[in-house]
Parts: C-alpha cells; sequence; structure tokens
C-alpha cells in the first residue's frame, strides 16, 4: 500500500534533491516554512459552531426512543432545520450514539443504540 506524504515531507525530498541549486532551495524552504506555520496555528479548540452543535446533539438525544423518531419531528422538537438535524443525527450515527432503523413505507428512523 503507498503511502502518501504530505507537502512539507515533499518540499523537503525537493529540498534535498536540488541541494545544489541555493535560490530553488531557498524558495522552497520559505514556501515549507509557510506551510509549517499555517498548520502550527490550527488549534485542537473546538470553534464556536462545533460547541454550539454539541448542545444541539445533547439536545436531539433527549428527544430519542428504542423504537426511533423521524428527522423532521426532532428537528420540530429541538428548533433547528431539518437539514441542520439530518447532518448532526449522521455524526451521531458516526460515532456509535445513535443507529439508524427502518420504520414503516421505508421511513428512516433514528433511535438509541441497542442495549448490550
Amino acid at each position: 500500500m503507498k503511502k502518501n506524504i504530505t507537502r512539507v515531507e515533499a518540499l523537503n525530498l525537493a529540498i534535498t534533491a536540488l541541494s545544489d541549486n541555493t535560490d530553488a532551495v531557498e524558495v522552497l524552504t520559505s514556501i515549507r516554512d509557510t506551510i509549517t506555520k499555517a498548520n502550527s496555528r490550527k488549534s485542537d479548540k473546538p470553534t464556536k459552531t462545533q460547541v454550539e452543535n454539541a448542545g444541539i446533539k445533547a439536545q436531539l438525544l433527549t428527544h430519542l426512543t428504542r423504537e426511533g423518531v423521524r428527522c423532521g419531528d426532532l428537528a420540530t422538537a429541538v428548533g433547528i432545520s431539518g437539514q441542520k438535524c439530518s447532518a448532526l443525527l449522521s455524526q451521531l450515527v458516526k460515532d456509535g450514539q445513535v443507529r439508524k432503523v427502518e420504520g414503516a413505507k421505508r421511513v428512516t428512523l433514528f433511535a438509541l443504540p441497542d442495549e448490550g
């Protein structure tokens, strides 16, 4: 399996390969340093939207049942759009906090996970 390399790793390889061309090395080093500086500014601190969404997810979880609830009903209960509700429920499904259930007439319901 081929490992993908990062832009910084690729620039380091190019700098090493072009070590005899000082102008090219200088430009590539500048580019590498800019990328490294930009990456260091990224924080593990959640954004304002992520913090808000965490609260909304908690509200969604309080409205779920073992049998399942339609996304539209959850959106109305919490006071958000159907699109936002669907996106947040998909994240909760991915995290294993919610499960999808097929209801009557092939309607997708969202339910609390099975115990066990």
